[in-house]
């Protein structure tokens, strides 16, 4: 069976994935939207957390926590399972087909034949939604694909079983109740997203978490040439530049797609500060692009140009105090 499911290209994998379940439910909710709400943007970085063998570094809050946040402020009802056997998952994914259910999954990476080969990497918080089965044959909407695609059952059932940090356990979401537009209070949604955001980057005490992780990278990284060799020193800047510009969008990417939703935000509420906002996180997201740029041209010296770390480690420092600056001002929105 094949769902009639209207595939569309987003910028992100769950806040793509969240915008089109909603969409094919009768809700038209933009990706933007959906980010905003959900209250997608963060930053931390855990030295000690390894994620293949390397410090953990996200742009993001915690996978799933877009699509709960966002179905909890819409009050749209939604049911979340994750698996013990691969048999059940695929068991319960055919009975979502057969039910005419469009659903959500988080899958790893590495096991996805239809991405190209220098982006099947090991990485399980990938999202994206399954509408249909032909056979062994499943029919894909990967929000970060140009168009659907299809997969076979060996493969999905590994990427949905991927093993590594983090598990995704078969997970599977999908949609049971949604209102009609007439009845979701936008702007108290968009109020709530944008002051959890808020909490979120500025209220944690601890370096790891927010805006203060942002300078304590930048430290991390000025200390790099000294604490590690430069073959160490590469692979830790390489991934930082990975997780950035290639997993769902990063940095830069989240800051665009933030600065989208701020100026949707504004028309909504009527209120033309967020917009100045928006422009705000533009230049921000700027910022991060040009971060990976000179990151980038480091990691080309192979670990040999010492200087810079240095430089892009001042430009990790500029970004915090921006950042810092950004979010004092959008906490004032909604005191």
């Amino acid at each position: 069976m094949i769902i009639p499911f209207q595939h569309q290209s987003q910028a992100h994998c769950e806040s793509g994935v969240t915008s089109n379940l909603f969409r094919h439910h009768g809700l038209p909710i933009s990706e933007p939207l959906s980010f905003g709400i959900g209250s997608g943007i963060f930053f931390a970085h855990i030295p000690f957390i390894k994620v293949n063998g390397m410090p953990g570094t996200t742009y993001r809050v915690y996978p799933g926590k877009i699509f709960s946040n966002v179905c909890d402020r819409l009050g749209v009802k939604s049911r979340s399972e994750k698996f013990s056997t691969v048999e059940a998952a695929m068991k319960k994914l055919d009975q979502n087909i057969e039910n005419g259910i469009p659903s959500g999954l988080q899958v790893g990476v590495f096991y996805l034949p239809f991405l190209p080969e220098v982006f099947r990497f090991h990485f399980n918080a990938h999202n994206l939604i399954v509408f249909g089965k032909e056979k062994n044959t499943y029919s894909i909407s990967d929000p970060v694909l140009e168009n659907s695609v299809t997969i076979e059952y060996e493969d999905l059932a590994k990427a949905r079983f991927a093993k590594g940090y983090p598990e995704p356990k078969g997970r599977m979401y999908y949609l049971t109740h949604v209102p009609a537009m007439k009845d979701v209070n936008l702007p108290l949604a968009i109020q709530k997203g944008i002051k959890q955001t808020c909490f979120f980057m500025t209220s944690p005490p601890i370096k790891w978490f927010g805006v203060n992780s942002i300078d304590f990278l930048s430290k991390q990284i000025r200390n790099y040439p000294t604490k590690l060799d430069s073959r160490k020193s590469t692979l830790y800047l390489g991934n930082l530049i990975r997780m950035q510009e290639e997993i769902g969008t990063g940095g830069a990417g989240f800051r665009f797609l933030y600065a989208a939703f701020l100026q949707e935000a504004s028309q909504i509420t009527n209120n033309p500060y967020l917009k100045e906002l928006s422009e705000e996180m533009t230049r921000i997201g700027d910022q991060w692009r040009n971060f990976a740029y000179q990151t980038a041209r480091v990691c080309k010296s192979r670990g040999n140009d010492v200087m810079g770390f240095g430089e892009i480690a001042d430009l990790l420092h500029s970004i915090y105090l921006s950042e810092k600056q950004f979010y004092n001002h959008l906490k004032k929105v909604y005191p």
